[in-house]
C-alpha cells in the first residue's frame, strides 16, 4: 500500500502574460521507507510539484488533482489539518539553508521551536532533543554547535541543520529539494550517506529532488524523470541506468561525469516556455528521434517493461542525443 498516492496533479500560475502550466497531470506513488529520486533540468516542475502538495505556493497558483497521504487528500484538507501534517508528518528541506535559517537566532533555538510547537516539549527537553538530532545528522560537537548561529557553520553543516529540523518530529516523509547543490563533492557524498542512514535507521520515506542523475544513482530505489512539467520516464533506479528509454533521460545520463569520459555530452536546444507548451511532445524540438507524430501529439505514459514507464513514441535505450 502506498504511503503517498498522487493522481493527476496539475499546477497553473496566473500571470500578467497569461497562464503558466508548471505541472501537467503528474501521477506517482511513494511507498513506506522508499527513496524516490525526482530528476530534471531547472524549471521542469520538480520543486513546484512537491511544494504544491503542502500548499506552500503563492495564491497565484491553481492546483488540481488528488494527493492521498494516510487516507487524507492533502489538496482538499482544511488548513488546520494540513498544518498538523506539514512539518510533523511530512517535512520539507528547502534548497538554500542560508536563506531558510534565520541568521538572528541560534540553530538550537530554531530546531527547538519546531519541537515545542509540534510536540509541546519544555525548553529543557527541546534542547536535549535538539542535541540528539544534531548528533543524528553527524554534526561534530553538537553540545557546542547547538548554541552557534548559522553564519558560524559551514555550508554542509547548515544543510545538516536543515535536515535535523526536518527530522525533529520523526516524519513519515522527508522531501529534500536539491540537498547537495553548491556543496563540494566530498560534502555531497556525506549528505547522501546521511540520507541512506536516515532511511535505514528511521524508516523514513525520502523524496530526493535533483537535477543530477548521478546524485540518485546510489541512493534512490526508483527514479521519476520530469521534463517541461510532465513525467517522461519512471523506473527502478538500476533499470533506468541500465536501459534508459526516453531520449531526454539518455541525454541526462550522458551529462553525468565519468572518469576518462572526456567532454561531457550536452542536450541541444532549450526547455520550452511553460506558458507556450505545444500540444505535442515537448521534447520533440531537441530530440533526434522526433517525427511528424512527435510534433503533432502528446505521447501517453505507458509501461514497456515491468515497473518501467515512458512517455515517448519511439522509446529505446540506444538513442543518441544529437550534439
Amino acid at each position: 500500500m502506498s504511503l503517498l498516492d498522487v493522481e493527476g496533479l496539475s499546477v497553473r500560475f496566473d500571470t500578467d502574460d497569461g497562464p503558466v502550466h508548471a505541472v501537467d497531470q503528474l501521477s506517482f506513488t511513494l511507498a513506506d521507507g522508499e527513496v524516490l529520486g525526482v530528476v530534471g533540468e531547472s524549471g521542469c516542475g520538480k520543486s513546484v510539484s512537491f511544494m504544491s502538495l503542502l500548499r506552500l505556493l503563492p495564491e497565484t497558483a491553481s492546483v488540481s488533482g488528488t494527493a492521498r497521504f494516510d487516507g487524507i487528500d492533502l489538496l482538499a484538507a482544511s488548513n488546520a489539518r494540513l498544518r498538523a501534517i506539514r512539518g510533523r508528518r511530512i517535512a520539507f528541506v528547502f534548497q538554500e539553508p542560508m536563506t531558510s535559517l534565520n541568521p538572528a537566532f541560534k540553530v538550537g533555538n530554531q530546531i527547538g521551536e519546531v519541537l515545542r510547537r509540534h510536540l509541546s516539549l519544555s525548553r529543557a527537553d527541546a534542547r536535549r532533543r535538539t542535541i540528539e538530532l544534531l548528533d543524528l545528522v553527524r554534526i561534530p560537537s553538537p553540545e557546542r554547535r547547538v548554541d552557534e548561529y548559522p553564519h558560524q557553520l559551514s555550508g554542509g553543516m547548515r544543510q545538516r541543520v536543515m535536515i535535523a529540523m526536518a527530522l525533529a518530529c520523526d516524519p513519515k516523509i522527508l522531501i529534500a529539494d536539491e540537498p547537495t547543490t553548491a556543496l563540494d563533492v566530498t560534502i555531497q557524498a556525506g549528505i547522501l550517506d546521511l540520507m541512506r542512514d536516515i532511511r535505514e535507521r528511521l524508516g523514513t520515506a525520502i523524496v530526493l529532488i535533483t537535477h543530477n542523475l548521478g546524485v540518485v544513482a546510489d541512493v534512490a530505489d526508483r527514479v521519476l524523470v520530469m521534463y517541461a512539467g510532465r513525467k517522461v520516464e519512471e523506473a527502478p533506479v538500476h533499470d533506468l541506468f541500465a536501459r534508459p528509454q526516453h531520449p531526454y533521460t539518455v541525454g541526462l545520463l550522458g551529462a553525468v561525469p565519468r572518469p576518462g569520459s572526456g567532454r561531457l555530452q550536452e542536450i541541444p536546444g532549450r526547455v520550452p516556455s511553460l506558458a507556450e507548451l505545444p500540444k505535442a511532445c515537448a521534447f520533440a524540438p531537441r530530440c533526434p528521434r522526433a517525427d511528424e507524430l512527435s510534433h503533432s501529439q502528446v505521447p501517453e505514459l505507458r509501461e514497456i517493461e515491468p515497473r518501467h514507464f515512458v512517455a515517448c513514441f519511439h522509446p529505446g535505450p540506444n538513442a543518441e542525443v544529437a550534439a
